[in-house]
């Protein structure tokens, strides 16, 4: 199950990307040897059609460049979502960020799960980890989100994470290579912080990063 968009790259004036840990997972920055897995999971039609941009079929030069394009500054964070019951293997992405046009304010919340890990609750777990970092650290009003309308199992995830219903419209979805109808959704601070409470996902920690040659 996955949202509508996946974002990527760093905030501005940010060094690269956290590391976020909650009860089941991590969630740290995606590097080039993850290229494979998530090509094995991302290489998948159920998946792609309901996103925006992953495109099917979708091969490692595909991970590859998704990848490499995480360096460009400005666009927001990208996680990629790892389980600790699974001995820390990739299980999905999950970031936000500003889309590529102005339909929408605020940055975009998006992800994706792959499907052998789909109806654990790893959405939910990975989605509130970013959003309370997010508004932990950042001065953000408010975060968007959207799925297809089709998309019931994420429309879910995305209620569940506080978001509230704005309206309808039309979203181009590559591998389809055609328009269609999304719900879109808001999550304003002040619904955040009287929800806080997120259950027993907590509020997800910084993760002590090793340090190399001194940094």
């Amino acid at each position: 199950m996955s949202a509508l968009r996946m974002t990527c790259g760093f905030p501005p004036g940010h060094s690269g990307t956290p590391v976020l840990e909650t009860d089941r997972l991590l969630l740290r920055a995606p590097k080039l040897d993850d290229a494979k897995v998530i090509a094995r999971l991302a290489n998948n039609r159920k998946i792609a059609e309901m996103t925006a941009l992953i495109p099917h079929p979708y091969g490692v030069d595909d991970a590859k460049g998704w990848i490499e394009s995480l360096s460009e500054e400005g666009r927001g964070w990208t996680f990629a979502i790892t389980a600790k019951a699974e001995g820390g293997s990739l299980i999905g992405a999950c970031g936000y960020g500003r889309r590529s046009d102005d339909f929408v304010e605020e940055p975009e919340i998006g992800y994706w799960i792959g499907e052998p890990y789909w109806g654990s609750g790893y959405a939910t777990e990975a989605v509130r980890a970013v959003i309370d970092h997010l508004f932990s650290v950042t001065d953000l009003d408010a975060l968007a989100a959207g799925c297809r309308v089709t998309n019931l199992a994420s429309r879910r995830v995305i209620e569940k994470c506080g978001f509230q219903w704005t309206g309808a419209a039309l979203f181009r979805v590559r591998a389809l290579g055609a328009s269609v109808p999304a719900d879109r959704f808001r999550l304003e601070r002040s619904i955040w912080a009287s929800l806080r409470a997120w259950g027993k996902s907590g509020m997800p920690k910084i993760a002590a990063a090793k340090k190399k040659g001194g940094r």
